[in-house]
C-alpha cells in the first residue's frame, strides 16, 4: 500500500504532461497570503500565457457578497519546490471583472512606475532583509521559549549556534534551499537578536521583481512552517518588553547612486525621504508604533534622521561610507548599509572594484509590510 508521503512525492512528468499551477495573491489585510491550484495541459514559462482566474473576494475581505468575484492576473512565475517537476508557483495581482485594480492591489501602480523610462534607466536595486518569528502552534509563544516564561536576556542569540541559542534552523535552511530552487534571489540567512527570530535577505533585485520575490518567499516560508507545525509571525513586535521586534530593512540604490558622485545623489534622496516620512509610515502597515520606539535598534516612529553607524536612525550610514566618500581611486564608493556590517549582500553589491564601480546603498528602517515599492522610487 502506498504511503501518504509516496503519493505526495509522485513524479507527474513520468505519466502526464499536465502541470499544477499554484496561483498566489495578497488577501484583504495586506499581509495574508492566499493560494489555490489548477491543472493546465502542459508546461508554461510565460505568465502572459497563463489563464486569468477568479476567487471569492467576499471571503478574503476584498469584495462585497453581492459582487464578490475578483480576477487574478498572473504576473511572475517561480518553480514549485513542493510539487517540483514542471509545476509552478505564480504571483498574481487582483482586479475587478471590469479590469480595474481593487484597492488592495498595490502592485499595479508600482508596475506602472517601474516601467516608466526614467525609472527603468536608473535600474533601481532592492535588497530586503525580512525578519520573522517562529511561534509554538498551541500557545503562540516563540519556539525554544519555556511556555509562559522567558529565556535568558538577549545577547547570545544573534547569529548564534547551539541547542540553547538557535531554534528552528531546520525550517530556516529548508526555506533557504526552497527559495533558491524556486528561482528567488535569496542571498543569505541569519539568526536574529531575539531567540526564535530569524532573518533572510532577498536581493539585489531590480524594480518590481523585488516585490514579487519577497511575497513568494513569504509564501514558501509559510508553507514550510505549515508542514513543520509551527506558526509564522511577521508581527512587528510579537513579544512586548525588552525584546527586539521584527522588520524588513530595505537596502536601495539607483544607477546614479552607484556612479561617480553618487554620495550627493544619496544625500538628496535621504532629504526627500525625510519630507515624506509621515506618508511613508502610514503606508507601512499596522503595529509599527509598538516596534519603532527608539529602543531596540530602531528609530522613533515620529522622528526621521540619518547618521553614521547609528542604530537609532531611520537611515544608517556605514563607517565605510564615511571613509570612502573621499573618492578612493578617483571613484566614489558611498555605501549606505546596515551599520552591523554583516549583510550577505556585501559580496554581490560590488560587481567590480571601487575604481571601476561606485556603490551607493540606502538602508531604510522599513517595517515589516512592504505595501508599495513605488514609495522609494518617488524620492
Amino acid at each position: 500500500m502506498a504511503l501518504l508521503s509516496d503519493l505526495i512525492n509522485l513524479n507527474l512528468s513520468e505519466t502526464t504532461e499536465k502541470v499544477i499551477v499554484e496561483y498566489i495573491w495578497v488577501g484583504g489585510s495586506g499581509m495574508d497570503l492566499r493560494s489555490k491550484a489548477r491543472t493546465l495541459s502542459g508546461p508554461v514559462s510565460d505568465p502572459a500565457k497563463l489563464p486569468k482566474w477568479n476567487y471569492d473576494g467576499s471571503s478574503t475581505g476584498q469584495a462585497p457578497g453581492e459582487d464578490s468575484e475578483v480576477i487574478l492576473y498572473p504576473q511572475a512565475i517561480f518553480k514549485d519546490p513542493f510539487r517540483r517537476g514542471n509545476n509552478i508557483l505564480v504571483m498574481c495581482d487582483t482586479y475587478t471583472p471590469a479590469g480595474e485594480p481593487i484597492p488592495t492591489n498595490k502592485r499595479c501602480n508600482a508596475a506602472k512606475i517601474f516601467s516608466h523610462p526614467d525609472v527603468a534607466a536608473e535600474v533601481p536595486w532592492y535588497g530586503i532583509e525580512q525578519e520573522y518569528t517562529l511561534l509554538q502552534k498551541e500557545v503562540k509563544w516563540p519556539i525554544g521559549w519555556p511556555v509562559g516564561g522567558f529565556p535568558g536576556p538577549q545577547g547570545p542569540y544573534y547569529c548564534g549556534i547551539g541547542a540553547d541559542k538557535a531554534w528552528g534552523r531546520d525550517i530556516v535552511d529548508a526555506h533557504y534551499k526552497a527559495c533558491l530552487y524556486a528561482g528567488i534571489n535569496i542571498s543569505g540567512i541569519n539568526g536574529e537578536v531575539m531567540p526564535g527570530q530569524w532573518e533572510y535577505q532577498v536581493g539585489p533585485s531590480v524594480g518590481i521583481s523585488a516585490g514579487d520575490e519577497l511575497w513568494v518567499s513569504r509564501y514558501i516560508l509559510e508553507r514550510i512552517t505549515e508542514i513543520a507545525g509551527v506558526v509564522l509571525s511577521f508581527d512587528p513586535k510579537p513579544i512586548q518588553g525588552d525584546w527586539n521586534g521584527a522588520g524588513a530593512h530595505t537596502n536601495y540604490s539607483t544607477k546614479s547612486m552607484r556612479n561617480d558622485g553618487g554620495f550627493e545623489v544619496i544625500k538628496k534622496a535621504i532629504e526627500k525621504l525625510g519630507l515624506r516620512h509621515k506618508e511613508h509610515i502610514a503606508a507601512y502597515g499596522e503595529g509599527n508604533e509598538r516596534r519603532l520606539t527608539g529602543r531596540h535598534e530602531t528609530a522613533d516612529i515620529n522622528t526621521f534622521l540619518w547618521g553614521v553607524a547609528n542604530r537609532g536612525a531611520s537611515i544608517r550610514v556605514g563607517r565605510d561610507t564615511e571613509k570612502k566618500a573621499c573618492f578612493k581611486h578617483g571613484s566614489l564608493c558611498g555605501h549606505l548599509h546596515d551599520c552591523r556590517n554583516y549583510h550577505p549582500l556585501e559580496a554581490i553589491r560590488h560587481p567590480s572594484p571601487p575604481s571601476q564601480q561606485a556603490c551607493g546603498i540606502v538602508l531604510l528602517e522599513f517595517p515589516v509590510k512592504i505595501v508599495s515599492l513605488e514609495l522609494l522610487v518617488l524620492v
